[in-house]
């Protein structure tokens, strides 16, 4: 199958369909932008500092794993946030995780599996680099829904034996992205004992663990030493985009079995982008600190606790337990997002731009994505217009 092909019934982007749904119509009043899961709290104050002292290196080709310094950071931050202790041959530094979660399935994912065509599994609202990751690799993508029946997270269980039997990939967010809900112990054990029985690979997006009210999401890391499964049968993602307001550094990890990132490291060798010398000096150093975490995490606990206030007696409306969106209820998600744009000027993503259509209906479409990023009285105002415009 030629590229063409391959792509030719691939929906459009998220974004160009939200300008083309919303820009054609006036804002009814002054915008705000509650779309876009961009962190706009402040990052650590000693980045600039760090990046210039380390201007110089821009001369040099970056290492192509990551610094020793960088590994070493990163180890040190994994055996601190989840009690595990893995080497740096476990360790990639990313350009970003969507890099990582496309490209991982470019080294990891085999063109056959028991002869057939492999199988690659999503949840469905999902992350877009997933689908296209999976088509990339000419495997077949399949959409598992992530509803409030099963806690809005995938139940892959739940498939044909068929279908299992040439899964080479499952997707896994927790705390997942659109609706915050998170991975318990049982639900990660489950999925690797599902994992170990068919053979194939789980990818963790774990990008917004850092985000969380009040227990930390346990990490697909604990997991793998909690049951004692081969590491190689997991792949984590890791960012400080939101972790620590860096969205513009494209700076995260993948932490895996030393085969599946020596695979990694290889791919990456011929065809990826290294991060910049001074920006993986940077990357050092901000996953060294936590004290910026704990402070970002307040400021988004005191946002959870706006959210849950103003939109208290909603029916249908449920706090997330971590990342930084709101999952609203709606009756229709593009009707309700074109309403508050013309009455409101608030812009929010409708949830089918997020998800796609099953036989049993598109499990986003009656939903909105709203995204708590911006300073807490622009937050406070955006969700109050929205109630005001959409519940009352």
């Amino acid at each position: 199958m030629t590229y063409p092909e391959r792509f030719s019934n691939l929906p459009a982007y998220a974004w160009p369909r939200l300008r083309a749904l919303l820009d054609v119509h006036e804002p009814g009043a002054e915008p705000i932008n509650m779309t876009i899961g961009e962190p706009r709290h402040p990052f650590p104050a000693f980045v600039g500092e760090v990046l210039a002292g380390a201007v110089d290196e821009f001369a040099r080709y970056p290492t192509n794993e990551g610094s020793p310094e960088l590994l070493a950071a990163i180890c040190g931050w994994i055996s601190r946030r989840y009690a595990v202790d893995v080497t740096p041959d476990r360790i990639m530094a990313l350009n970003g995780t969507r890099e990582g979660l496309y490209n991982a399935a470019m080294a990891l994912s085999p063109e056959t599996k028991y002869g057939q065509k492999p199988v690659v599994l999503l949840p469905n609202p999902f992350y877009q680099v997933y689908a296209i990751a999976a088509l990339s690799v000419n495997a077949e993508p399949v959409l598992v829904p992530a509803t409030a029946a099963t806690g809005h997270l995938p139940d892959y269980a739940s498939l044909p034996e068929d279908v299992l039997k040439r899964t080479t990939i499952a997707y896994i967010c927790s705390p997942a992205n659109p609706q915050g809900s998170v991975a318990d112990r049982t639900y990660w054990a489950d999925l690797i004992a599902l994992a170990e029985k068919y053979d194939f690979k789980i990818f963790a997006d774990e990008c917004y663990s850092e985000i969380y009210r009040d227990t930390p999401p346990m990490g697909v890391l604990e997991a793998v030493a909690d049951t004692g499964c081969d590491p190689e049968r997991v792949v984590a993602f890791h960012s400080l985009s939101k972790r620590s307001n860096l969205p513009g550094l494209r700076a995260g990890f993948v932490a895996s079995g030393p085969k599946n990132v020596a695979e990694m490291r290889q791919l990456r060798a011929y065809s990826g982008a290294p991060l910049p010398m001074p920006l993986q000096r940077v990357a050092e150093r901000v996953w060294s600190d936590e004290a910026h975490v704990v402070e970002n995490r307040a400021l988004y606990r005191a946002k959870f606790d706006l959210a849950d206030e103003i939109f208290a007696g909603v029916e249908g409306y449920s706090s997330p337990d971590a990342g930084f969106f709101l999952w609203l209820p709606v009756a229709d998600g593009e009707q309700a997002a074109l309403r508050l744009w013309q009455d409101t000027g608030v812009r929010v993503l409708p949830g089918a731009y997020l998800s796609r259509p099953d036989p049993a209906g598109d499990p986003g479409a009656g939903y909105i994505r709203v995204a708590l990023v911006a300073p807490k009285e622009e937050t406070q105002r955006g969700l109050t217009l929205i109630r005001d415009c959409l519940y009352t």
